[in-house]
């Protein structure tokens, strides 16, 4: 830097607030600002770290704090001290002089702890403490929480708002075994500066967000075919993740549901920990819920935007991405969608459930089912699920070997590629008793945890994530499955005697029970178990084509072996056919459950037996019943 330009007119600089010593030169002219006033002279700024003395002996007159003035650099001594003196000069040119920054990565300051260091990121949350605002900043490398202090529970740099690119100086600090940033300065950055950070980031997300490549487990084409939607929807969540967008997965409360959500959880929980400093990251962006119904219903939609629309207003969280695994395709689940359609929640959908496409993707981001590529329930949401959770995160590949016999058993699928799951569990420890041991186990925790995800026990008890070995899983496993069976047994012989036969006209057996005064209520097993428990007793004692309808004041469950009913057709049907019964419901072809007016009960059972002894027999559909609603 020069004191004059090329005409020869003078030149005064003017410092970035980030400047340094390393930005200045003796002899030039700045602006300055007076910070303070002594006997001996005058103390001035030139940025928020290079200062220095006026000493009186150089001016003339007198100044005041925030004075601005123009100074001349004297000296630079040894020791850092700067000598200025005021100046006078009519004809000059102002040069702004930026600070050349070497941007720290926010993944990577483990070995900076105690230093100053400057960051360039997006805001990607914003939450005031009873002390400091925490701002979450992301850039390529991860996301680090930046704590700046005004005062006690004061919001420092209101301006400040998520989405903003900002750059950051301050000291690397380390507290609760994590790290952050204690905020010196923060500035917004606009226009091209702004527009540059963001480019860097777009492309380095981009890069980030990308999904493993894996092989399958098995080898099976008709489930490898939809590899390339599982990792659209792998790099959607990954890229979730990386912009701090809380996750919310609803699921089926049963063992296919959670065969699929745990491994997802397990994998998306790494993947946060890989790229978020913040130690409670992982609460905060990933949330398990279990659904009780095979559908997203309103109440559950109305509770998960409430408390979305919460964490927003208090924790400054973005609204989340809704990941629905075994349940969401269905018509049922769109006056809920449509609810969620009023907010920025995307919501992704895999399932194995028949679904109404043209229904449900008007609503969604992505919606990943077998029934859209020709196949059928037989390929179960945890199969899909445990590919998924690699293709996020394939170092937990070895804990989920077992997983998609599980969901399998757990469904009943009766796909080909069964026999390769049992082998490859088999494989690894898990005879196919115990298999469906934990299957049973599963559904078992599930009836009595409700609505609470029950996290760490239904790991135990699917042996993912278990730090205890498998010697307690094992115990856990019997203990859970052989009272769950004692337990069915005393169902059964309560209701048994009451389930009431007819043949029909299609030379099918007809088997009716009303489980709400028949059979045990508030217990182990619900009303959808028992009827499928009943149901499989009586295909054993028959060998013919069996239908199974256990039914309460409003609703019923159906199961099917042999016949081939079409149960969401059906119900569609009824809806239209029965004029005030209030059908609705849904599931797979030969398995599901309906709901109407109490009042219409008997119109709607006659209604649904009539179209029952309509449908054909197909001994191929034989012992394919699937158990997927047997915990409604």
């Amino acid at each position: 830097m020069t004191s004059t330009d090329d005409s020869g007119e003078a030149v005064v600089y003017d410092l970035d607030p980030d400047c340094t010593l390393e930005d200045v030169e003796e002899g030039n002219y700045y602006h300055a600002t007076v910070n303070g006033v002594v006997d001996y002279g005058v103390f001035v700024d030139l940025s928020d770290s290079v200062s220095g003395l006026a000493h009186e002996s150089n001016y003339d007159g007198s100044y005041e704090v925030d004075d601005d003035l123009v100074v001349k650099l004297t000296e630079i001594r040894e020791n850092g001290d700067l000598s200025f003196e005021p100046a006078e000069i009519e004809d000059y040119e102002t040069v702004e002089v930026g600070h050349d920054y070497d941007i720290a990565d926010a993944g990577e300051l483990s070995d900076a702890v105690g230093e100053t260091v400057h960051l360039e990121g997006e805001v990607v949350q914003i939450k005031q403490t009873g002390g400091p605002t925490i701002f979450h900043v992301s850039d390529e490398t991860g996301v680090i929480p930046c704590a700046a202090f005004e005062e006690a529970g004061v919001r420092a740099y209101p301006e400040v708002e998520i989405d903003d690119v900002i750059r950051v100086t301050g000291q690397v600090d380390e507290r609760d075994n994590a790290l952050q940033v204690e905020v010196d300065s923060l500035d917004v950055l606009t226009d091209g500066d702004a527009e540059n950070v963001r480019e860097r980031l777009a492309t380095a997300l981009e890069e980030r967000a990308e999904p493993h490549e894996v092989e399958p487990l098995v080898e099976w084409p008709a489930l490898t075919q939809m590899f390339p939607d599982l990792q659209e929807v792998a790099k959607q969540l990954r890229r979730t993740v990386l912009e701090s967008r809380p996750i919310r997965v609803r699921h089926h409360a049963d063992g296919d549901g959670m065969c699929a959500s745990i491994p997802v959880q397990y994998a998306l929980e790494r993947f946060i920990q890989e790229t978020h400093q913040d130690p409670e990251a992982k609460r905060h962006l990933f949330k398990r819920l279990p659904s009780k119904a095979p559908f997203y219903e309103m109440e559950d939609v109305t509770r998960d935007l409430n408390f979305a629309l919460e964490d927003q207003a208090r924790h400054g969280q973005k609204l989340p991405l809704l990941l629905m695994l075994d349940n969401g395709s269905t018509a049922e689940d769109v006056p809920a969608y449509k609810n969620l359609a009023h907010y920025d929640i995307p919501v992704v959908v895999v399932d194995h459930h028949h679904p109404d496409p043209e229904a449900v993707e008007p609503y969604v981001d992505a919606h990943v089912n077998p029934y859209l590529y020709d196949e059928d329930y037989r390929i179960t949401t945890g199969m899909m699920c445990v590919e998924l959770a690699r293709m996020i995160w394939p170092d937990i590949t070895e804990e989920l070997r077992h997983v998609p016999a599980v969901a399998g058993l757990c469904d009943r699928s009766k796909a080909d590629a069964m026999t390769d799951y049992v082998e490859l569990a088999e494989s690894e420890g898990y005879e196919e008793s115990f298999l469906r041991s934990i299957g049973e186990a599963l559904d078992y925790e599930a009836h009595w945890l409700k609505y609470d995800a029950g996290r760490n026990l239904i790991n135990d008890v699917l042996n993912v994530g278990n730090q205890d070995g498998d010697e307690r899983h094992r115990e856990l496993v019997n203990f859970l499955a052989e009272t769950a069976e004692s337990e069915v047994e005393d169902q059964l012989d309560a209701a048994m005697p009451h389930v009431e036969h007819e043949r029909l006209d299609s030379d099918a057996n007809l088997y009716r029970i009303d489980v709400e005064n028949h059979a045990h209520r508030f217990t182990y097993p619900a009303p959808g178990k028992t009827t499928g428990e009943i149901h499989d007793r009586k295909v054993q004692q028959t060998g013919e084509p069996v239908i199974t309808i256990g039914y309460g004041p409003d609703f019923a469950v159906l199961r099917s072996d042999g016949v081939r009913l079409d149960i969401p057709e059906m119900v569609s049907e009824l809806n239209e056919e029965v004029v005030g019964g209030g059908v609705s419901g849904g599931g797979h072809l030969v398995v599901g459950s309906i709901k109407f007016v109490p009042g219409m009960r008997e119109e709607v059972l006659d209604a649904l037996v009539e179209k029952m002894a309509d449908a054909e027999i197909d001994e191929a559909l034989q012992s394919t019943t699937v158990g997927h609603e047997q915990n409604d």
